[in-house]
């Protein structure tokens, strides 16, 4: 929406194109958060391609929760899945309950801290300041025991579900 002196018809310059990035990423309540800005659409070779950065960094078998998201359940990352169920292990949230998945909350804050006076003008641009908003909670692990802290996610504290 814009505005224009009465009887002149206001010129927006814009491209009219859009672009888009898409993101990924697994915290824990011990601070730690991993990541993966990509530009395809998110589809299991992509969820894939994430659980192979997770996969045996930690020493012991990590849990992430997730959501239905049909890549989470694919007929691709299922026997990737059964192939290392040593290192990881998905539980599913119940349908319809993002208030349960405390990365809802690091993609609300992504969505807030993106600069409103200076968009992207393409999307290099856009993956650089979604990957500089994810770089600062790696560096300070306090941001990421944060996201733990919501009401609906507090559950997290007492199962430790991610053990990252």
């Amino acid at each position: 929406m814009t505005w224009g002196a009465k009887g002149r018809t206001p010129i927006v310059r814009r491209t009219g194109s859009r672009f888009s990035v898409n993101a990924m990423s697994a915290i824990s309540t011990k601070g730690r958060m991993y990541f993966m800005v990509f530009t395809e659409t998110f589809e299991a070779k992509v969820m894939c391609r994430f659980l192979e950065r997770l996969a045996g960094h930690f020493g012991h078998k990590t849990h992430l929760v997730v959501d239905g998201h049909s890549a989470h359940r694919s007929k691709t990352v299922k026997p990737w899945l059964a192939a290392h169920t040593e290192e990881i292990e998905l539980h599913f949230l119940p349908p319809y309950s993002p208030e349960l998945n405390p990365d809802e909350l690091v993609n609300a804050d992504l969505k807030h801290s993106l600069p409103r006076r200076h968009r992207a003008r393409n999307q290099a641009e856009l993956a650089a300041e979604t990957r500089r908003f994810f770089r600062r909670p790696q560096r300070q692990p306090h941001i990421v025991r944060g996201y733990f802290h919501g009401p609906h996610v507090r559950y997290t504290l007492n199962e430790n579900p991610l053990s990252f």
